[in-house]
């Protein structure tokens, strides 16, 4: 399974924020939205990512002296980055060996979706039954073909 059949089954719409943003907005947003991350983009560029676990670092390590941060003072900006034709299987191995949450998936620098662990727990969930299905059908003579 493709990257690309997991996006067409999520909604498009995907929350950004910008760099200048202040912190407390980049929150702000996370939990209205009951999401974890938020891609950092620029004039329609891929530039980063802030996730809540930037966020409970900084708060952490400034006893609530975050508020003035930006977004940019706390994403990360090495990222790791998939795209729409790469199999699930690849990206759950570099969601794994990495340990991370979410890979954003680009055209070029241009963020086209966003893939989580639990994104790709369903898909290969998904997928097993459908070949248990195939395989359960087969065994019992009643597969089409």
């Amino acid at each position: 399974m493709k990257v690309r059949e997991i996006l067409q089954q999520k909604a498009s719409d995907i929350r950004t924020v910008k760099r200048s943003e202040k912190v407390v907005a980049a929150m702000e947003q996370l939990i209205s939205h009951k999401i974890s991350c938020l891609p950092v983009v620029e004039a329609g560029k891929l530039i980063g990512i802030i996730s809540d676990k930037d966020i409970f670092k900084a708060v952490y390590e400034n006893q609530g002296g975050f508020t003035n941060f930006t977004v940019g003072d706390l994403m990360t900006e090495d990222l790791i980055v998939g795209v729409e034709d790469d199999e699930i299987e690849y990206i759950s191995n570099i969601i794994t060996n990495n340990k991370i949450r979410h890979i954003p998936i680009v055209d070029e620098d241009k963020l086209v979706g966003l893939i989580s662990i639990g994104d790709v727990v369903k898909a290969t969930e998904k997928h097993i039954k459908a070949e248990n299905r195939y395989l359960k059908q087969y065994i019992d003579g009643s597969y089409p073909g």
